[in-house]
């Protein structure tokens, strides 16, 4: 039985969204898979995690054990005391939180043995849900592996549960997207479904950041919190939204430039990627970063760029690689 779900790239709104702004994202056609299947002993559970080459096995009393202590973290993380990036150990205890969360919020029991294959082609830790997509196929996957009734608002909740444990306050976008594809107007966890955009857009992968979207999150809280500055991004989004409507390119551009001039301000965006970005305007197109950015490094992670035309030669001049990506228009869903 195999569980799929999209990953998503923000268009407008990173950060903002964070404090009740509206943001623009949508699904893409790179996606995270659970294959589950009855293996191994009784109340025993393996995850394997195929693209790292690794494999643990639990029984479900070590998982609720491992589950109280992360919750126990992110309750030190929110009083001030830990780091979001210590509330996890290792990125597979995600997963792991998401099978034993879904497995006693729905009161399932594990008669035989589990085992949960993982795999994705979402580049990891870039800004595009890798982790939101993975726990959301977990999640699906389960619950069809259990026979469980899919109520939607279930799924999103557990995995919102999830992903704050990765990222402080997560806002909910990453997991929306997924678990239903196309694109959305998303906002104080309201969204409204947006066609799928018609742009031309490419992909530039600038390399891994070296703070996660949580420590991102956090430095930005600690500065701009209370600032006028959201209003500049919520209008921006508003225009964004206006100039896709009417799919008119050099509105688009346009908005997008602003929209890197502002996610610049905020300090999220590496001065290397803000020298391609240049380029790239200069060259007559429009680029931003997409995802939290970083706040170290010279690292950004993924960024969008606005063009008919490839921006392969600028990218090889920079030493970054180009990504092709569309609009998926489907959610989490069971494919096999």
């Amino acid at each position: 039985m195999k569980a799929i779900a999209p990953g998503k790239l923000i268009l407008s709104g990173e950060h903002a969204v964070v404090y009740d702004r509206p943001a623009i994202a949508m699904a893409v056609d790179r996606s995270a898979q659970s294959v589950i299947i009855p293996e191994g002993v009784e109340d025993q559970v393996a995850f394997n995690l195929q693209d790292l080459k690794l494999e643990e096995s639990f029984t479900v009393r070590a998982l609720r054990e491992l589950k109280n202590r992360l919750m126990k973290n992110y309750r030190l993380f929110l009083e001030g005391q830990l780091g979001i990036r210590d509330v996890l150990y290792k990125p597979v205890e995600l997963f792991q939180f998401a099978f034993i969360t879904i497995l006693d919020g729905l009161h399932l029991k594990v008669a035989n043995g589990v085992k949960i294959n993982l795999h994705s082609n979402i580049p990891i830790g870039c800004g595009m849900g890798s982790s939101a997509a993975t726990v959301l196929s977990v999640l699906r996957g389960i619950g069809h592996y259990f026979r469980v009734e899919f109520r939607p608002e279930w799924y999103l909740a557990y995995s919102l549960e999830a992903e704050n444990l990765q990222h402080g306050h997560a806002s909910g976008v990453d997991s929306y997207i997924s678990m239903n594809g196309g694109c959305a107007r998303f906002q104080k966890g309201e969204a409204r479904q947006l066609p799928l955009p018609r742009m031309p857009m490419h992909l530039v992968h600038t390399g891994i950041p070296e703070t996660t979207t949580g420590e991102c999150v956090e430095h930005v809280r600690r500065q701009f919190e209370h600032s006028a500055i959201w209003n500049d991004f919520e209008a921006v989004t508003n225009a964004l939204e206006q100039a896709l409507s009417r799919n008119n390119l050099r509105e688009i551009q346009g908005v997008i430039r602003e929209n890197h001039r502002l996610l610049s301000e905020i300090g999220v965006v590496p001065q290397k990627v803000r020298g391609f970005i240049a380029d790239v305007e200069k060259w007559g197109a429009a680029a931003k970063v997409c995802g939290a950015g970083a706040v170290g490094g010279d690292k950004g992670g993924m960024v969008l760029v606005c063009s008919k035309e490839s921006p392969k030669e600028l990218c090889d001049r920079y030493g970054y690689s180009l990504i092709s990506v569309r609009g998926e228009p489907l959610g989490a869903r069971i494919v096999g």
